[in-house]
């Protein structure tokens, strides 16, 4: 995909660009490429951006760490308003209270709008903060320790299997 030239917009009929999705973003691995739609309006002091696209991708999950496929879906809209003073430098103090409405988005009137970034973004937005395989997963499985073969004579925890090997490392430390 290509960028935008805002002012082009303007020549096209309803001021609306469409564009068919259906490949690879720049710094997203996904399994399948992403498909659907983007939509771009201009009207007048504000584009009216939204998207239906899906794509799959594999995480890992956050108890067991097993990786599994999961299936992204957008179904997004957003304004990005257009001001004369969106490129230019920010020379106010370096810390200040910034209120809720200006967290927005905004480009120069006479600069472009590039679809891949603007659907990379929404695309990372849109991947679970809260990463589990399934609603019912145990997490990672902790293994008992063969005590009768200890030598200290001492009841030893469930331990994880992945220290196993700092665990013979620590054994050949001297005391």
């Amino acid at each position: 995909m290509e960028a935008i030239h805002i002012p082009f917009l303007l020549k096209l009929p309803q001021h609306t660009d469409v564009i068919e999705v259906n490949e690879s973003i720049e710094g997203l691995e996904t399994l399948t490429p992403v498909r659907g739609r983007l939509e771009v309006t201009h009207e007048g002091n504000y584009l009216d951006v939204s998207a239906e696209a899906e794509t799959i991708i594999t995480l890992t999950c956050d108890r067991c760490l097993k990786q599994y496929n999961h299936r992204l879906t957008l179904n997004i809209s957003e304004l990005v308003w257009l001001d004369s003073s969106a490129n230019e430098p920010d020379n106010g103090p370096l810390e200040r209270e910034i209120l809720l409405e200006d967290l927005v988005e905004t480009l120069h009137p006479q600069g472009y709008f590039d679809p891949n970034i603007w659907l990379y973004e929404q695309l990372c937005l849109a991947i679970p903060p809260r990463q589990l395989c399934d609603s019912k997963c145990a997490g990672i499985l902790a293994t008992e320790r063969d005590t009768a073969s200890s030598t200290d004579g001492l009841h030893h925890s469930p331990t994880d299997r992945r220290w196993q090997a700092l665990e013979i490392f620590k054994g050949k430390l001297p005391s």
